[in-house]
């Protein structure tokens, strides 16, 4: 069977990590017809948008997507690709399985999580009013008009709103409840803010509450979002299944690949009804692009999560595999999973790439 899959190639050092997703999913045997599609930071000064039309199109037509990293600027510029992808193709799944690999420097080990981050809610829906703009002014007022603690926000403030809803929590706790029952997983643990915010974090968590009634084979509790870092730290094996809004699952996701090692090691699934897209946690750390200098094994195990997607299960064993093999090895290795940084044996991405192929021939 030939699978149609959209490869975004990503700016900075995205493109010679897309390059490698494409050679280590191809040596598994998998027939993969790839649509290569340009998105980012060199495609808006080109083309005027960092996401054209047409690799929705792409994405839209082949239904699986797996997206090299994007630059997303600081404070000013262009919006998120990552975060418009999410909302243009409804992806309110974002899973993010974070994994003890050995041959990875880590003060923890058999770390073994699932982080499921909903991606269409929250913060990051991007309602926003700037600071000393008249509709935010005349929203502060009426924000004040309605509060019965009265002027508690000043009108030199910028305001953003943080919605959360009743039907896209219990999609995305339905979802992390699903996936811990097909995984053999034994624990959704919700993580939220509900002591303080009431009406939101506190609709997360009564939602959330409600949804694991219909799951009475998978355990269920919940956390407040910073002891749930605490806990994280010392005690991470008391957890399973995370499901999160979407703010506090960018932020707890980021710690948890803390615990194994870092960014270099955390792939991401983005998925909704219809469409999927698989990406790194990282980012696209444009200093080194064009050096052949980065890790590309969370973009390799981002593909693993892509085969699993579409049925591969097997490739995606062989593939996760080839990659945790020469990681424990350890001698063609990129210069971050060297014990030492500073080790001149460290090879570089595709060299890294090469050794995952040879070890995934051997399999075939």
């Amino acid at each position: 069977m030939t699978y149609h899959v959209t490869l975004i190639t990503g700016d900075g050092t995205g493109p010679e990590l897309a390059q490698q997703i494409r050679r280590c999913v191809d040596a598994t045997g998998v027939d993969i017809a790839w649509d290569p599609q340009e998105a980012g930071v060199d495609v808006y000064a080109r083309e005027g948008t960092p996401l054209p039309q047409r690799v929705l199109d792409s994405v839209r037509k082949n239904k699986v997507a797996i997206k090299a990293p994007i630059t997303t600027p600081v404070g000013t510029g262009f919006r998120s690709v990552n975060v418009a992808l999410r909302k243009e193709l409804d992806l309110y799944q974002c899973i993010r399985p974070v994994k003890s690999y050995k041959g990875v420097r880590s003060r923890f080990e058999n770390i073994d999580l699932v982080i499921f981050r909903e991606n269409t809610d929250d913060l990051y829906v991007g309602v926003e009013f700037e600071q000393a703009k008249p509709e935010t002014l005349e929203l502060i007022l009426k924000i004040q008009e309605l509060n019965s603690d009265g002027k508690v926000i000043r009108q030199d403030s910028g305001l953003s709103i943080k919605p959360i809803s009743i039907f896209r929590t219990e999609r995305i706790v339905r979802a992390a409840f699903e996936y811990a029952r097909s995984h053999g997983r034994k624990k959704v643990t919700a993580v939220h803010k509900a002591n303080i915010m009431k009406f939101t974090d506190g609709l997360f968590l009564a939602t959330a509450r409600e949804v694991a009634k219909r799951y009475p084979d998978i355990a269920f509790e919940d956390r407040i979002v910073d002891n749930m870092c605490m806990q994280l730290v010392q005690k991470p094996e008391l957890y399973d299944v995370l499901v999160l809004p979407n703010l506090y699952g960018d932020i707890i996701s980021d710690l948890c690949a803390g615990l194994i090692g870092g960014l270099g090691i955390a792939p991401g699934a983005n998925i909704g009804d219809k469409y999927a897209v698989f990406e790194a946690v990282h980012g696209s750390a444009p200093k080194y692009a064009g050096m052949n200098k980065v890790n590309p094994t969370a973009v390799i195990l981002s593909a693993v999560l892509m085969l699993e997607h579409l049925g591969e299960k097997d490739a995606a064993r062989r593939l996760e595999s080839a990659v945790a093999g020469v990681i424990a090895e350890g001698k063609r290795v990129t210069y971050d999973l060297k014990q030492d940084r500073d080790d001149p044996t460290a090879v570089g991405t595709k060299e890294m790439a090469d050794a995952i192929i040879a070890r995934l021939r051997k399999t075939r």
